[in-house]
């Protein structure tokens, strides 16, 4: 029975996809399909989510990719119309486990230091961690050990008493080689489930 839940955030908390923005800006899907497969993509975000500026990341990518300048810019220039509702099924959750009063609830992110506090004042919900490591900050981001080290060692937690849930099975993967209990987040619905059927809830 774990004792500390240790909750990833993006795409299972909050709905953040980039794909949102740049159908505005692109005509078809099939361009924005070709601008974040090789142009923004998912590697060079993450760039910025270890700690790397957002002006270096951007300028380097432009460097690279002249011809989308503009598009390039927008990724953090309008970085906030990439994100949605939160993940109500998920919140809902994470409410009753708070109430319940049983578990240290913390958070483990992947994200940008200079867009965190973004979302940290549109979701006050975010409130209801214990305490929120965000990789951007510290320099190192998941699935890097060194980063499910920093957390336990911060908030004083034993891996084998702590559950991870992520959306990326690289991350989970990682946090089970480490030391932690870890389960892949596929949907609400079926988190709720596991934890019924594991007496989280």
């Amino acid at each position: 029975m774990p004792r500390n839940l240790i909750f990833d955030l993006g795409g299972v908390l909050i709905d953040w996809d980039p794909k949102r923005l740049f159908r505005k800006i692109f005509e078809t899907e099939e361009q924005v399909r070709y601008f974040l497969e090789h142009v923004c993509t998912m590697e060079w975000n993450e760039e910025q989510d270890g700690g790397r500026s957002i002006l270096e990341g951007t300028q380097w990518l432009i460097d690279r990719h002249p011809d989308f300048e503009t598009e390039i810019n927008a990724y953090y220039g309008r970085w906030e119309e990439m994100l949605g509702e939160p993940i109500e099924g998920t919140l809902e959750l994470i409410r009753q486990l708070k109430e319940s009063r049983k578990y240290r609830l913390l958070a483990l992110t992947n994200w940008s230091a200079e867009t965190f506090p973004v979302a940290k004042q549109r979701y006050p919900f975010l409130d209801y961690f214990e305490g929120i490591v965000v990789s951007g900050q510290e320099g190192v981001k998941k699935p890097d050990p060194a980063i499910y080290q920093l957390i336990c060692e911060r908030f004083h937690i034993d891996p084998k008493d702590s559950l991870l849930i992520d959306d990326n099975l690289r991350n989970v993967t990682a946090a089970k080689q480490f030391g932690l209990q870890a389960v892949l987040f596929t949907s609400a619905e079926v988190l709720a489930t596991y934890f019924i059927s594991n007496k989280i809830m």
